[in-house]
């Protein structure tokens, strides 16, 4: 953004691992990131138990609950990622049934994935890893992180907005949140998931815009 496109001051959004992507560079440069926009974010990287407010604790509890009956490919790809990577990258029919479970899981869609994602565009995003053969590779972010490959984010001080779909894999409270961010917009949206920008692109829009214009309203004072 700086060196090669040239721009002194930008600045960012990101959902999924694009959140943590966004969230590094903001930590690593507040003097040029003027703000993000986040749809995930990085837990603290330490804390006290014996601190927790009730809505943190509900909130660690609701994601070890995900862990427990959704995250089965995340310890895989956290532990063993080339141990199931041949298979996904021989079946066809395996690999969309690898993907559209998670879409089906992860949207606002009520069990009707047709709601929400056409048969074309999912084929899409399967035929995207299929004739690249990048399925493998894309399992690498959860085996870097979890081996400590990938540092943590530990404090971000640029002003950051949060919005949280409600089928998306997690809705930290604001306080959570709040311990590693400088938060100055929290949304809870009204409906989709965790392919925001995909099942809800206005309100996801409008959120973005919001907070940026009225982001730079305030710097500009």
């Amino acid at each position: 953004m700086h060196d090669e496109l040239g721009f002194e001051r930008y600045a960012a959004h990101g959902g999924d691992l694009g959140a943590g992507i966004t969230s590094r560079l903001a930590e690593a440069h507040p003097e040029a990131v003027t703000g993000i926009h986040l749809l995930a974010l990085a837990a603290p990287a330490a804390y006290d138990p014996a601190g927790l407010t009730p809505d943190e604790e509900a909130h660690l509890a609701a994601v070890a609950n995900w862990q427990a009956e959704e995250g089965g490919y995340q310890h895989q790809q956290n532990t063993r990622p080339l141990t199931f990577a041949p298979a996904l990258t021989d079946s066809p029919a395996g690999l969309l049934g690898w993907i559209v479970e998670k879409y089906r899981a992860w949207s606002d869609c009520g069990g009707d994935l047709s709601a929400r994602f056409s048969d074309d565009y999912l084929l899409t995003q399967a035929s995207l890893y299929w004739f690249t053969g990048t399925v493998s590779t894309s399992f690498r972010p959860y085996y870097e992180y979890a081996q400590g490959l990938t540092r943590r984010v530990e404090r971000v001080d640029v002003p950051t907005a949060v919005a949280l779909f409600p089928a998306d894999l997690s809705r930290p409270p604001r306080s959570w949140a709040e311990r590693t961010y400088t938060i100055t917009r929290y949304t809870h949206m009204p409906r989709g998931g965790h392919f925001a920008a995909h099942e809800e692109p206005g309100l996801l829009a409008q959120d973005i815009t919001e907070f940026f214009r009225d982001h730079r309203a305030a710097t500009v004072r």
